[in-house]
């Protein structure tokens, strides 16, 4: 995981790029922290995009989020090679109760006094036989501690 050094210049806060080795390491069914919310922060945005092609498989999906066992609130099963244009902010978290964004626009969700990992998950049985690909996830968190 990394942070952007010159936030002005992104709207990202933080990124992560994982290629088909990485894939295969967190492995079917696995998951692995890729950012952390800070004590008295959220998140805002959360972008995905399949930079170079998936190979050697056609069932490869990723969730995002919080919950280790179901990483749903900010990307929801999201189906990788079958994508052809970045997807942003489709969990459960933007989509669902009192967080519902149909308007487009990007909101504070998640929400928290402590810290809190935000993790991947990878499910595709045929993970391990990935030849190519790479994903970049960006992340846009919000820090108001940092104010303090």
């Amino acid at each position: 995981m990394a942070k952007v050094t010159v936030n002005e210049g992104s709207i990202f806060t933080d990124y992560v790029r994982l290629d088909y080795n990485d894939l295969i390491a967190i492995g079917n069914g696995g998951t692995r922290v890729i950012a952390q919310i800070p004590a008295h922060g959220a998140v805002e945005l959360v972008g995905v995009a399949n930079t170079v092609d998936i190979a050697g498989s056609s069932t490869l999906v990723i969730d995002v989020g919080t919950t280790l066992a179901d990483p749903d609130e900010f990307i929801n099963a999201l189906d990788v090679d079958a994508m052809t244009v970045p997807v942003f902010n489709n969990g459960d978290q933007y989509t669902a109760g009192t967080a519902t964004s149909t308007s487009g626009l990007t909101q504070a969700v998640k929400q928290s006094a402590s810290a809190a990992d935000i993790y991947i998950k990878v499910t595709d049985s045929a993970v391990a036989s990935l030849t190519a690909g790479e994903i970049v996830i960006g992340l846009r968190i919000i820090d108001l501690a940092k104010f303090s």
